[in-house]
């Protein structure tokens, strides 16, 4: 008997679960891929994570990982090819750090700066959200100035955790984001964007409903 995949409900455009794709695909393992419309959310996710936000991973014995970073080190824990994971403490340590700092006050500001009408009591303005989040991107052009990926020669856990949110801030007014003093920052995310590999986990998918035939991915 075949054993049934994982489930991934998944929104394409959506960072967080671009980085889980990211890990999936790396890793090797094929999952069920459920897209998601955010204003139709299936029932079928709801019921596995109630907080209804993707990405959703059901594994076929019924855990559910619904936190994207979980998802990441989930999928490599089961291959890790391409060593974005490697087992030396002190890497993993810089690489949750780095993905701590994108993951809280980086994305803060930019959720206020991108969506500036979700936050209408907010007393900090628009221009000075971008700033904040400004602040944050200025320290990694710095390491990519000394190397091509985040932490060395190799990319990292830390790279593709954190490059589908730079993109979304560079997508906010890219002609701004173009004129900052980080080309290094630039290029990296550059790079990424003209990749196969970005191309292969940006593909179009249909919404996904019950009983469609099974999409399998990457």
């Amino acid at each position: 008997m075949t054993a049934l995949p994982p489930v991934l409900y998944s929104f394409r455009r959506c960072p967080y679960a671009m980085r889980a794709r990211l890990a999936i695909a790396a890793s090797g393992i094929a999952v069920e891929l459920r897209e998601v419309v955010l204003r139709d959310k299936p029932a079928a996710m709801i019921q596995a994570s109630p907080k209804a936000t993707v990405p959703v991973l059901v594994l076929p014995d019924g855990t559910v990982i619904d936190e994207s970073w979980d998802v990441m080190v989930w999928a490599l824990s089961q291959a890790d090819p391409e060593c974005w994971w490697p087992k030396d403490r002190s890497v993993r340590s810089d690489i949750e750090t780095l993905v701590a700092s994108n993951d809280g006050s980086f994305k803060a500001a930019l959720d206020r700066y991108k969506y500036p009408n979700r936050y209408e009591n907010e007393t900090i303005s628009e221009t000075q959200q971008r700033a904040i989040a400004a602040d944050h991107l200025q320290p990694l052009d710095a390491r990519l100035k000394r190397h091509e990926w985040l932490l060395g020669d190799r990319a990292t856990l830390a790279d593709y955790a954190i490059l589908p949110f730079v993109r979304q801030f560079a997508h906010v007014d890219r002609g701004w984001f173009d004129a900052q003093p980080w080309p290094h920052l630039r290029g990296w995310l550059d790079r990424f964007l003209a990749s196969e590999r970005f191309a292969s986990i940006m593909r179009k998918y249909p919404q996904w409903h019950p009983g469609d035939v099974e999409t399998v991915f990457p």
